[in-house]
């Protein structure tokens, strides 16, 4: 019963942002910034047809995640997207499909800083059926295919290039830097630790910038690579370098698209919210779930489940802070309504359209009335709305744990139980879908 009474006091605590998000919310700046994603590269690297901006990671287009990250910074309010020709209306599609409202498409070039050049003028020059954009007094440039710069590294690099002209990200090397002679033989190498490797975002003034690449040769288009060099080349300016943090890598090659996969996942699967109902059992299982998800996971709320439009059910599906779900029904193992609610009010969130999100069934079986016979024809209903809901980009899950009076035994299962809960958030598997895992 003490268990259960501290329980209660979870189900009603309010739900609160994290502090790391309250304070983006605070952010303010005194000058106007815009962003410059170039995204018209053709993924030779890749070794796939389709470029690597476009690839599907958890199957939205990679591209689409780096500007969902723009996004988050109301800072930032214009974001030009700059792609190929041949590109150029499946950007637009991918804008419209995730509600990309800031980012608008400007057509590249055939080399880098011709694109990024078209970028920039695109809030100088007229642009056909557009709307005017307003020129920023800072513009940061950052790959479309690196996506997951936070906003602590892109204020800094804009507060920056306000005061310096130019900013941009480094990281210390990796490897060491050799030169080779004609005969390709070691000619010599640089001191790992006096250099560093340039990364993105970058950030300018944008007169600065603007006024470089009026000045670039055919030379700097066709070969160059570095912007903070046109900078200091053509307008005087030595960019002031800000060290960056590690997750600032390029996607390049197919191994890439794994590792940025699993790190998605990994940041999809740190927060649950836990639905029960009112019944004491249901509040004793989901009390010691959370106890033991609390060990894997950053933040774990349980909750009532009400579906009234001022209820904190429908503030945690539509907070976007929670792509993962448990719902605890008792004896019920044909379709509880609250799964199928739970479900449509996902999907009107829209919360699935950005990422797969996760409910897992916990379905408790009550061992102590003897008439009770569970028969796999009862799960027939709930492995229906699994199959449907699983093109909706939701991915539902089953979980059996048997409740006896043994508190104990109740416990431990609930740690099995959890352990499953997790490995099945992490890796997001849609084959797995309306399975039924028992403890």
């Amino acid at each position: 019963m003490a268990e259960a009474a501290r329980a209660n006091s979870q189900l009603d605590r309010p739900l609160v942002c994290k502090q790391s998000e309250q304070a983006a919310g605070d952010r303010r700046l005194d000058f106007s910034v815009a962003a410059v994603l170039p995204a018209g590269g053709s993924g030779e690297r890749m070794g796939t047809a389709t470029p690597k901006q476009f690839c599907p990671l958890l199957q939205r287009p990679l591209i689409s995640i780096t500007l969902e990250r723009f996004e988050r910074v109301h800072w930032i309010k214009e974001i030009v997207v700059v792609v190929s020709k041949q590109n150029f209306e499946l950007m637009n599609s991918i804008i419209q499909h995730y509600g990309h409202s800031r980012a608008i498409v400007v057509e590249g070039a055939l080399t880098r800083h011709q694109s990024i050049f078209n970028g920039l003028k695109a809030f100088v020059v007229n642009q056909p059926h557009k709307s005017w954009l307003e020129k920023p007094e800072v513009v940061i440039i950052h790959d479309a295919v690196r996506p997951f710069v936070e906003e602590d590294i892109l204020l800094r690099v804009a507060i920056a290039a306000k005061e310096y002209g130019a900013a941009g990200a480094i990281r210390p090397l990796v490897s060491t830097v050799v030169a080779t002679n004609p005969e390709g033989y070691l000619d010599h190498s640089l001191e790992r630790a006096k250099y560093r490797a340039s990364e993105m975002p970058q950030a300018f003034t944008f007169d600065i910038i603007y006024r470089a690449y009026q000045q670039c040769t055919d030379y700097d288009f066709e070969y160059g690579t570095e912007c903070l060099h046109l900078a200091l080349k053509y307008c005087g300016t030595s960019a002031k370098l800000i060290e960056g943090p590690p997750d600032l890598w390029k996607v390049t090659y197919k191994r890439d698209l794994y590792a940025a996969e699993s790190i998605i996942k990994e940041n999809l699967s740190k927060n649950v919210c836990i639905f029960t109902g009112l019944q004491e059992e249901a509040v004793q299982l989901g009390c010691f779930l959370q106890e033991a998800l609390q060990l894997v996971m950053e933040q774990v709320d349980m909750l009532k489940w009400s579906l009234n439009k001022e209820s904190q059910c429908i503030q945690a599906i539509s907070s976007g802070l929670y792509y993962n779900f448990i719902c605890i029904n008792i004896n019920n193992f044909d379709l509880p309504q609250e799964i199928v609610q739970l479900v449509e009010s996902i999907e009107k969130a829209k919360l699935s359209a950005l990422y797969p999100a996760v409910v897992t069934v916990v379905h408790l079986n009550n061992l102590e009335p003897a008439s009770l016979c569970i028969r796999m024809e009862d799960f027939t209903n709930i492995r229906e709305l699994a199959k449907k809901a699983n093109q909706k980009n939701i991915l539902v899950y089953r979980l059996l744990i048997n409740y006896t009076q043994d508190m104990n035994e109740v416990q431990e299962s609930a740690k099995q139980g959890a352990s499953i809960i997790d490995s099945l958030t992490k890796q997001r598997s849609p084959a797995l879908t309306g399975q039924l895992f028992v403890v």
